[in-house]
């Protein structure tokens, strides 16, 4: 088996930032009303800024998903040489412009100066990007391919747009239901725009990092959805949007996505973090002072103390000195959340050899969780 390198790191975030006073303007008040809740969930997620693929002016749509992918992956190179020698195209998403074709080929048709390549899709929520660059180091690693993109890019902000998100008649002036609309409005001000790449390859280069290992785990045997969107829970059974008709036509807002809030306040870290990182440190064999680095994708500064409290509770206590995210600024991009951390953690810190580097990335769709460890070479 070979060894497998991430010799380079790119992100691409569409447009100018947006703080917290502009979002709603930026994405439409849904209903021609002002959020009830959106100050609420702002003050405690911790996100100051964001990045939307929207004019903020004429409110249009400036790029796709596959777009945001693409231009991440450009980013990646410096010349049409080395993009020849690619021949793997593995790209994630939580929410793909279409149901048909992949995103990996859509992306891969955005795309200069490549060559015909083997061009894959994975789909699911933040671990879809994880997912993706799994796909990719299994590639490298067993040999098929000698140099591999993993690409993950989120454009939520589709389906944030007034035009696009509904809230139900639970939620307007005369019958007001708290629970149903904080579930259906959590993520709207959680979620923004952004995409990134990795480069991976069998032969390291200056400033490569070593995969020692990814490890992705799913909960979906023991836990229902928690956060979902084409689909909607009928009679304690969620269905798809396919099977909507004519008994149950009154489901509205169908395709927005939505979060069982207190189903995920109670169960994220005990699946995520403590369930998950138990199996991974039995397989590995890893000690938490062998982490230099601790990069956890969390999707609101409420779960930092609870991620540390988790790590704890399992005896792998990092300091929060060791942590770094770019939530605040940068905002939850869901599955590119890690590959545009991870690239401006590259660029702001002066890494020595042997340091390591541990990724976290939690996804509440089921309850998935993946962890990768990381050696500075």
């Amino acid at each position: 088996m070979n060894t497998v390198y991430l010799n380079r790191t790119a992100a691409f975030l569409p447009n100018l930032p947006i703080d917290n006073d502009a979002m709603e303007s930026v994405l439409g008040m849904a209903g021609d009303s002002p959020s009830r809740l959106r100050r609420r969930i702002l003050s405690s997620n911790g996100i100051q800024s964001r990045y939307y693929a929207i004019d903020p002016k004429t409110r249009q749509t400036t790029h796709s998903c596959a777009k945001l992918a693409a231009l991440s992956i450009e980013n990646l190179f410096n010349n049409q040489e080395e993009k020849q020698q690619v021949t793997l195209l593995s790209c994630g998403t939580s929410y793909p412009d279409q149901t048909l074709p992949g995103h990996g080929v859509m992306v891969q048709g955005l795309l200069n100066d490549f060559p015909p390549l083997e061009a894959v899709s994975l789909s699911g929520v933040c671990v879809a990007g994880m997912a993706a660059c799994k796909y990719a180091f299994n590639a490298v690693k067993s040999g098929e391919h000698n140099m591999a993109i993993a690409s993950a890019a989120e454009t939520a902000s589709a389906i944030m747009r007034k035009e696009n998100f509904s809230r139900s008649k639970q939620e307007d002036e005369t019958n007001f239901h708290p629970t149903h609309a904080f579930n259906r409005d959590f993520l709207r001000w959680m979620l923004s725009d952004g995409a990134g790449a990795f480069l991976l390859s069998n032969k390291a280069i200056s400033g490569s990092l070593k995969i020692h290992w990814i490890d992705l785990i799913s909960y979906a045997n023991e836990m229902p959805a928690c956060m979902y969107a084409g689909g909607e829970f009928v009679d304690n059974q969620f269905i798809g949007w396919k099977e909507i008709n004519n008994q149950n036509k009154h489901i509205d807002g169908v395709m927005n996505v939505k979060q069982n809030v207190k189903l995920l306040n109670d169960n994220v870290i005990k699946y995520t973090v403590e369930k998950a990182l138990s199996r991974s440190l039995a397989k590995h064999s890893l000690k938490p002072d062998e982490v230099d680095y601790f990069l956890p994708h969390y999707s609101s500064q409420f779960f930092r103390q609870k991620v540390y409290d988790g790590l704890k509770n399992i005896g792998f206590e990092i300091p929060f000195e060791k942590w770094f995210t770019n939530l605040p600024s940068k905002g939850n991009t869901g599955s590119a959340s890690i590959y545009i951390m991870l690239d401006e953690f590259l660029k702001t810190h002066s890494l020595r050899a042997g340091e390591k580097i541990l990724c976290y990335i939690p996804e509440s769709g089921r309850f998935s969780s993946s962890f990768m460890l990381l050696e500075v070479v």
